[in-house]
């Protein structure tokens, strides 16, 4: 586990006082960028400094920066080593962000090619969803800085295709998102093919105990800096709630829609399901009430993906339908809507979805769907989160607002039975169902003596090649 000084901000600096090369600040007083972000002005002493850097901020608070900077800057005074690389290799690369989808390794890439715009180096991006061929061609070419989403960097190494021994800095960027994915493995494999005397920065929005830990198995005497409490959403964010039939869900986004409009303070919107089909789904059915939206999830092409967010960014009163799988790779200005047509699993994906409005200084609407049976959970979720959620105030004759129960959610126990939701009673006759969300519980005096089933089934950790 991660024991590392935590620092916070006590002045407010200027990008003139970190000192960047000349090059980076131009482009930087270019684009009118004054002061740098909370996060930015903890990290980027620190990585100038060549400390491993554990960084958690909440998100949209300019985390790419916050590395990408620094990296180009240290790149750039150390100037070109080595020439050509081993063998079939290009220039093998020096910097390695590793991160969990495709949207933001393109974004991350892009950062670098803005902020590096004056600097003398090379960057790539690889990623699944697309053919590996002009990939491949850049590593061939020779590349400073790679951007990789980690299922297609495996890919590519056992291909012999890519390099990693002259890596001098390893970013893990939205660590716990690759966490969810299954991606574990093959984070601490693309490690172990860096060299030990790297410098690592793992950039996270919460810090959970498996990031701890993971930060602690790859960081060496790291500084931790954090700029908002773990799991909490950015105040600017306006949040309320709806408790909603399942079959009311579509009328009541409608609704919700054009009461927004009808005030004027309505721009993109940005509207999460639980699973693909749903998206799909949704995306028909606000067809047919008129509303032209897109759909983003792992099952279509990148191609598809990215027209989907190029169409998004162009409209300013664009909808798209979207799973988890952009809930952290939307970088798109102007979303003031997020709604959480489906509930999200757990407070860290609240808080992910919730951050793709409100960035960069603007507010935004952040309204969730919550089905009867899931009261309690989004109960949980605004108690984890520190959140204050309001009751929604339009479409009352298809929903109620949403009002906190007097009591969070616990586990029951007790009972003879188990499963998911109380469902398959264990024990030779069986008392009560028994159980929280795949918690098994203890058998009762009347349930038989055995403790109870097991729990329901879990999320599936599978491992996505993003």
């Amino acid at each position: 586990m991660i024991d590392s000084p935590v620092l916070s901000q006590t002045d407010t600096p200027t990008f003139d006082d970190l000192g960047l090369a000349e090059p980076i600040a131009q482009v930087l007083a270019k684009r009118g960028y004054e002061t740098p972000s909370p996060i930015q002005a903890l990290a980027i002493p620190e990585v100038l400094a060549g400390r491993d850097v554990f960084g958690t901020a909440q998100t949209g608070t300019g985390k790419t920066a916050a590395f990408a900077l620094p990296i180009l800057h240290d790149l750039f005074e150390a100037g070109h080593r080595g020439g050509k690389g081993r063998g079939k290799f290009g220039r093998a690369p020096r910097a390695l962000v590793l991160c969990p989808t495709r949207e933001l390794a393109v974004q991350i890439f892009d950062s670098f090619v803005a902020y590096g715009r004056n600097v003398p180096l090379r960057h790539a991006a690889v990623y699944g969803g697309v053919s590996q061929f002009r990939q491949e061609k850049a590593l061939k070419t020779g590349i400073d800085v790679l951007v990789a989403t980690p299922g297609r960097l495996m890919d590519l190494h056992e291909q012999g295709l890519v390099d990693l021994g002259s890596i001098e800095v390893l970013v893990l960027d939205e660590a716990d998102r690759m966490l969810d994915m299954g991606f574990l493995p093959d984070m601490k494999r693309i490690a172990a093919l860096t060299p030990d005397a790297r410098q690592t920065l793992l950039f996270s929005a919460t810090a959970s105990k498996p990031i701890k830990a993971l930060a602690g198995s790859l960081l060496k005497d790291p500084v931790h800096v954090e700029t908002a409490p773990e799991s909490t959403t950015v105040e600017r964010v306006r949040q309320q709630a709806y408790v909603v039939a399942k079959e009311n869900k579509t009328a009541l986004l409608n609704t919700v829609m054009i009461a927004a409009a009808s005030g004027g303070d309505v721009g993109r919107t940005l509207v999460f399901t639980k699973t693909k089909h749903g998206a799909d789904r949704l995306v028909k059915q606000l067809a047919k009430d008129g509303v032209e939206a897109s759909a983003i999830h792992g099952n279509k092409t990148q191609n598809a993906r990215t027209r989907a967010l190029d169409a998004f960014k162009k409209d300013p009163h664009g909808v798209l339908v979207a799973t988890d799988v952009a809930s952290r790779g939307i970088d798109v200005s102007g979303i003031t809507h997020v709604v959480n047509y489906d509930m999200p699993v757990d407070a860290e994906t609240y808080v992910h979805r919730v951050g793709r409005t409100a960035r960069a200084g603007a507010s935004g609407v952040a309204i969730t769907f919550c089905q009867p049976d899931e009261v309690r959970d989004l109960a949980s979720i605004e108690h984890r989160t520190k959140a204050v959620i309001e009751p929604g105030e339009f479409g009352s004759d298809l929903a109620s607002g949403y009002v906190k129960p007097e009591r969070a959610p616990k586990p029951a126990y007790g009972g003879g039975g188990g499963g998911y939701r109380g469902k398959r009673p264990s024990g030779n006759r069986g008392g009560k169902p028994g159980g929280y969300r795949g918690q098994g519980g203890k058998g009762g005096r009347g349930g038989g003596g055995r403790s109870g089933g097991p729990g329901g089934r879990r999320q599936s950790n599978t491992k996505s090649r993003a």
